[in-house]
């Protein structure tokens, strides 16, 4: 998510040059962008611990002197060890603002606070405007896509979190209704053996669906020449996202509300139902109090296919 954000930041101060620093398995995500250098950090290997991130500041001290600011967009206790380097060597440096209060308050059980929080995308432009960056026109920062005459719409049926994944018998109702309409192939996204097997096993039942099952930059390839991506609140959602692809978010445990909406998408897409105990959790990773998953379970596939009839 803070890879539009920052398209955004550069586009607008062609002067400026983003030194990102983030896991090492995100370079892909990085290419193609000028003046967007990437920076691997190694955090369980080389950067471990306040010795190893003190190894990573040190580095990029020497690489990079000219770094006159720091954004915090993470709020981590690894992030708050770099960026207190920098302040101690009189750097300045901003931090987004998480709303952890606001959070809370939309996911308690009792008296839920249910409206809309600032989103993820719209802190991350704060932290630069603390800095004195404006960010670019909103919508400016999503990359190219690749041109396709096909009819192929992306699905990807898994999350890191039961509660926010849609039951896969469900999702194989989704596919035989969407592959009804004439023209359509649909692609499943997937990561590790296990998602990869439960995918070939689906794809085996249809005619015209296929699995992607290879590395991150094939990936964005393909994602970056879809008609349109299904995914649970989860990071293929935000990957279609970067090349303006829209989707169709499934949503269980959470709820857009927490901020979470990919980049330039629109609530309207968003497949869900109301329900009093309704979000539980920001990112999903709390059991479901009540037992019985109704979020997912009770949101058919009709209601799913609905949307995706709206955008082809």
């Amino acid at each position: 998510m803070t890879i539009p954000v920052m398209k955004e930041v550069l586009d607008a101060h062609p002067e400026l040059t983003i030194i990102f620093v983030t896991n090492k398995n995100w370079g892909p995500l990085c290419e193609g962008i000028p003046r967007l250098v990437f920076v691997p950090a190694d955090l369980k290997g080389v950067h471990k611990g306040v010795k190893g991130l003190y190894r990573l500041f040190s580095s990029l001290r020497s690489l990079y002197p000219e770094i006159s600011a720091v954004a915090d967009l993470h709020q981590v206790l690894r992030s708050r060890i770099v960026r207190t380097f920098y302040r101690l060597s009189g750097i300045p440096v901003a931090v987004i603002d998480k709303g952890r209060e606001g959070k809370k308050q939309l996911t308690r059980k009792e008296n839920k606070v249910l409206q809309p929080l600032p989103t993820t995308i719209d802190r991350y432009r704060q932290v630069f405007r603390e800095l004195g960056l404006e960010p670019g026109t909103p919508g400016s920062g999503t990359l190219p896509r690749q041109a396709n005459d096909k009819l192929q719409i992306g699905i990807a049926p898994f999350a890191t979190y039961k509660e926010k994944t849609y039951p896969i018998e469900k999702m194989e109702e989704v596919i035989r209704q969407v592959i009804a309409k004439e023209g359509v192939e649909v692609l499943l996204f997937g990561g590790g053996a296990q998602e990869i097997a439960q995918l070939n096993a689906l794809a085996a039942k249809f005619n015209r669906v296929r699995v992607m099952s290879f590395g991150l930059k094939e990936e964005l390839s393909v994602i970056s020449g879809l008609k349109l991506m299904v995914s649970m609140d989860s990071a293929n959602m935000h990957l279609a996202s970067l090349f303006g692809v829209p989707v169709v978010s499934v949503w269980g445990a959470t709820h857009p509300y927490a901020g979470f909406m990919g980049y330039g998408q629109k609530e309207e897409y968003a497949a869900q139902i109301d329900l009093y105990c309704r979000p539980c959790s920001v990112f999903g990773n709390k059991p479901c109090y009540r037992g019985d998953h109704a979020c997912m379970e009770q949101l058919s596939p009709e209601q799913i296919v609905e949307k995706i009839g709206m955008l082809i």
